[in-house]
């Protein structure tokens, strides 16, 4: 697959936030994104390895967007949320938003989408409007789907065996990607759990672990858009 890097975001910290989109176009496309938490470099890794593939690959071809890494300042500064202290995956406006900071570590910012990174975000929602969006993080092994996207979580979880849920018991997330998407974009949201990496697992290893249900599900992706 072809790609043509689009014009930068800019973060908090002015820092460009990269983009790219396939040259194949369509009314609605995929989104593969990474990174919303700046100390997430799992996901970031896995991604990195995805889009590799992708521009090599000729048995796929979809319309895409793909956002390696949107937490720009957290990912420099190895911190979760952003330069405003803001954790991104809670600043969507999303009908549940809520001022109330839980943690610090959810802080959800002053407003709905105050934080640049998610305006630029959601700019590209507008201009090339969402079919599916794969959101990679990393916290414990998971597949949480939001919306029409169990078909896609299931063959996920048949090639690594991950738990599939729809809700996380005990873990509100007002103003998440996994909110807003299915209910402002009707678009599904697949949000992928890496597991974190530690003296025993490496990134290489997490990649190894979980390329075959990446592949797989970008795989189907293409059978259904043909079919």
């Amino acid at each position: 697959m072809n790609f043509i890097e689009l014009r930068a975001g800019k973060s908090v910290e002015n820092r460009p936030i990269p983009a790219f989109v396939s040259e194949t176009t369509g009314s609605k496309y995929f989104y593969l994104l990474a990174g919303v938490h700046g100390d997430e470099v799992e996901g970031v890794y896995c991604l990195s390895q995805i889009f590799d593939w992708l521009k090599k690959c000729s048995e796929v071809d979809l319309p895409l967007v793909i956002i390696p890494t949107l937490n720009v300042d957290g990912h420099h500064h190895n911190t979760r949320v952003n330069a405003n202290g803001v954790d991104l995956n809670r600043n969507l406006p999303s009908k549940n938003w809520s001022p109330k900071v839980l943690e610090k570590k959810y802080h959800p910012g002053p407003k709905p989408l105050s934080e640049p990174e998610n305006i630029f975000l959601t700019k590209l929602f507008n201009k090339y409007p969402p079919q599916f969006i794969l959101s990679i993080h990393s916290w414990k092994p998971m597949i949480n789907y939001n919306g029409d996207c169990k078909q896609e979580a299931t063959i996920m979880f048949e090639q690594n065996g991950y738990p599939m849920v729809d809700d996380i018991e005990d873990h509100p997330t007002p103003g998440s990607l996994g909110e807003y998407g299915p209910e402002v974009l009707n678009a599904p949201v697949l949000t992928f759990e890496c597991p974190l990496i530690d003296d025993k697992v490496t990134l290489k290893n997490i990649w190894n672990e979980n390329e075959k249900a990446f592949k797989t599900l970008l795989r189907h992706l293409q059978a259904s858009k043909t079919n």
